[in-house]
């Protein structure tokens, strides 16, 4: 069963006041029947090793958004595709709305900072100021994953004493070791990375922690609610978001626990979906964001990742490794990493760029290949895998920024793409990004300024500096491991960064896919159950689930394409592209090759999305609730 518990803040909102009685009251909400965790055409996984429950946990849910005002009917949406609508409320359901003042769309670290700096401010200039965050997970940081060696100079900013205050940074990094492996050695470079200072986290603990801080300051906070539609008022103006409607079967008919969504309403929107947002990038779109300031397409990576608990001997609390080379060739960039955590525990993971040629290469069996080499084997045998995951992050760094303020709001964080590819980290840019498009949302608000002031104290932040200085690595690798090893040396030892030109990004990932005809098949070991394992078994222990009994939130914009393209000219691409096993060809009645799509096992990583040659899968929201449930990740 899924446990909810709703937790209302303070704030004094109509709404609020209206659920006051339900404060801290538990829901059981029992799964449907035929609710699974995954879809398995072969191996039952084992039970999981696992404990749902987190030590960090604040496992806000709840029974929402009821009696409120109807939304003016002359409010338009931002739907399936980008397109723009008019919504007639006489011709569906009633849908409710309520309105804040801000309306953050995504409870990660850029949208949970800036829900705590608008009510900082709030209180420091006494002013009452209405913020509601929405989030797709059922928990807050059920969504969230990522390495993470944590720099902490945001959080200093933003909460000066966390240390203070029970915050889950707990081991400092203690050593920074690079390698290049080949398949059997490691060999030991300078390394690059400079991590004094920083923390060896979980991510996913940090944000429940963060989403602490905020409700304590009076933010509402709302799980398990997607954010499927931008509404827009008659001037082009976005004025919040819709959520999806819950209980629709398959076929589209509505089921007995049906519920139409909301429309939430904010005089700003802040959206921080993450990397690959699908109303972010729909935003982007229509705006024409990049276009506005010439941004570069953003690039892509793939990141799986698992947590391990390890023998005790083989445990050194801080210690942080980085590799490049084997498993992956010499043309694909990526690299693994490995960090130990507290409680015996250690993130192990494998970092994949999206525009790799190969149409036969298999992120997650690349990962399995990994912890079959010496120097990682030695260090897993004997344990057990806790967790596992998977998500993409943003590449393209500097270049590929694009204007984050559009009429009526801005975007933050990942969404935006501030990920710091030579220090492979984007935490600490996003929670800044957050910051700062909090202080301008909130002089837009109450001091008669616009929200161009996010764009320009970002460029005036340590966010830019930081992000121009880095801007050649990442590019750099587009002509092959060793010269591009060579060209990030030289800018980060000897230039420091300064080089008087920017490099361009290749490709887009989906146009980098060669068609299998230049490709030979490559032939993977079978998984042995003790370092290696199939994907029903990995997909147990990352929690995911949806109700089966919804429509497909993976969607086809021309479903002939899987069949008669990207079967017979790319060798099915997706079914090795999705580290979840959502994409298989099955034979149909006539014996001819069919897609089919279990969308219940989808991690959310947004890799379709991305890397589909041509473009053809659209990754839209599913149900509220739906997806990973992340605890130590």
């Amino acid at each position: 069963m899924h446990r909810f518990l709703v937790k209302l803040s303070s704030s004094s909102s109509p709404f609020s006041n209206q659920l006051r009685s339900l404060k801290n009251q538990r829901l059981i909400l029992p799964l449907l029947p035929s609710s699974k965790p995954f879809t398995s055409s072969s191996v039952s996984p084992p039970p999981s090793p696992l404990n749902a429950s987190n030590r960090f946990g604040y496992p806000y849910s709840a029974d929402l958004f009821r009696n409120l005002s109807p939304l003016n009917p002359n409010s338009r949406i931002l739907g399936v595709n980008g397109i723009t609508s008019s919504r007639c409320i006489s011709s569906e359901a009633v849908r409710e709305s309520i309105e804040y003042d801000v309306l953050i769309v995504g409870a990660g670290p850029a949208g949970l900072s800036a829900a705590i700096r608008l009510k900082q401010l709030s209180q420091e200039k006494n002013i009452d100021l209405s913020v509601c965050v929405v989030e797709k997970g059922a928990e807050v940081g059920g969504h969230i994953i990522s390495g993470n060696v944590f720099e902490p100079l945001a959080l200093d900013e933003l909460l000066p004493h966390w240390r203070q205050e029970h915050a889950p940074i707990e081991i400092p990094a203690s050593s920074d070791k690079f390698w290049f492996l080949t398949k059997d050695r490691a060999f030991s470079l300078p390394s690059p990375f400079d991590n004094k200072g920083n923390y060896v986290i979980s991510l996913s603990q940090l944000v429940r922690w963060l989403g602490g801080k905020a409700e304590e300051l009076g933010t509402e906070i709302y799980p398990g609610f997607s954010a499927s539609e931008v509404l827009f008022d008659a001037s082009d103006k976005v004025v919040g978001i819709a959520t999806k409607d819950m209980g629709i079967s398959k076929d589209g008919s509505k089921k007995e626990n049906f519920q139409p969504g909301v429309d939430i309403k904010g005089r700003v929107t802040l959206f921080a979906e993450g990397c690959r947002g699908s109303l972010s990038e729909r935003i982007i779109k229509k705006y024409k964001l990049r276009e506005e300031v010439n941004a570069q397409h953003q690039t892509y990576a793939l990141g799986i990742k698992e947590v391990w608990e390890i023998d005790e001997s083989k445990h050194n609390p801080g210690e942080v490794i980085h590799t490049l080379g084997w498993p992956l060739d010499p043309k694909t960039y990526g690299g693994s990493f490995l960090y130990h955590m507290n409680d015996r525990q250690v993130a192990l993971g494998l970092v994949v760029a999206l525009n790799y040629h190969n149409p036969f290469l298999n992120p997650y069996e690349e990962f399995q290949k990994l912890k079959h080499h010496p120097a990682i084997k030695g260090i897993l045998e004997g344990g057990t895998v806790l967790q596992y995951g998977a998500r993409t992050l943003n590449e393209g760094g500097f270049q590929s920024i694009p204007y984050p303020v559009f009429p009526g709001g801005a975007i933050i964080g990942c969404s935006a793409g501030f990920l710091n590819v030579p220090k492979i980290k984007g935490t600490h840019t996003a929670m800044k990004s957050g910051m700062l498009a909090a202080e301008a949302a909130f002089g837009a608000l109450h001091e008669g300024l616009n929200m161009n002031t996010y764009w320009d104290n970002l460029r005036d932040s340590w966010v830019w500096k930081e992000l121009y200085a880095a801007r050649n690595y990442r590019p750099a690798f587009e002509y092959g491991l060793l010269p591009g090893l060579a060209i990030s040396a030289m800018e980060h030892y000897v230039l420091k960064g300064k080089v008087p030109f920017t490099l361009k990004h290749g490709k887009a990932d989906h146009e980098a896919t060669d068609l299998a005809r230049k490709w030979t098949p490559i032939v993977y070991p079978k998984p042995d159950g003790v370092l290696s394992f199939d994907v029903p078994t990995s997909l147990y222990r990352s929690n995911t689930n949806h109700d089966h009994d919804q429509p497909s939130h993976l969607r086809l914009r021309d479903p002939k394409i899987p069949e008669k393209v990207n079967f017979p000219e790319y060798a099915a691409p997706e079914s090795r592209y999705c580290p979840a096993r959502v994409y298989e060809y099955i034979e149909d009645e006539e014996g001819k090759p069919k897609l089919q799509i279990n969308a219940q096992n989808c991690l959310h990583c947004k890799a379709c999305d991305i890397k589909d040659p041509k473009q053809n899968i659209e990754w839209t929201v599913p149900e509220g609730g739906g997806g990973p449930a992340y605890s130590l990740m």
